[in-house]
């Protein structure tokens, strides 16, 4: 192999785990998003890891975070305290911050 070579599959392999990285962010972050959301709902500690499950799964509708959004929008609406979309992706960047932090002392 040549060097050009050696650096392509180096900057290759680096991408393949920027990526799977970047994705266990964003799925830990929707997990904390959903346990954080299902305790401002009042939801039963028994409960909440499931919602949370199911936040995690929104996230699969479609490219980006407007899925979760319009989930957890729905869902506060539906438990008569609703919450604008500012405040929702707020959390969500706090919560992005937290989760690589998770994931980077793992």
């Amino acid at each position: 192999m040549t060097t050009f070579d050696d650096r392509k599959d180096e900057a290759e392999k680096k991408y393949v785990h920027d990526q799977q990285l970047q994705f266990r962010v964003v799925a830990r972050r929707n997990k904390l998003l959903g346990l954080w959301a299902a305790e401002v709902m009042g939801r039963p500690e028994s409960e909440r890891a499931s919602y949370a499950q199911e936040v995690v799964v929104a996230d699969f509708d479609e490219p980006g975070d407007a899925d979760v959004v319009r989930k957890l929008m729905a869902d506060f609406e539906a438990a008569g305290m609703p919450k604008g979309e500012s405040e929702i992706r707020a959390e969500m960047e706090r919560l992005l911050d937290q989760a690589k932090s998770e994931i980077m002392t793992e």
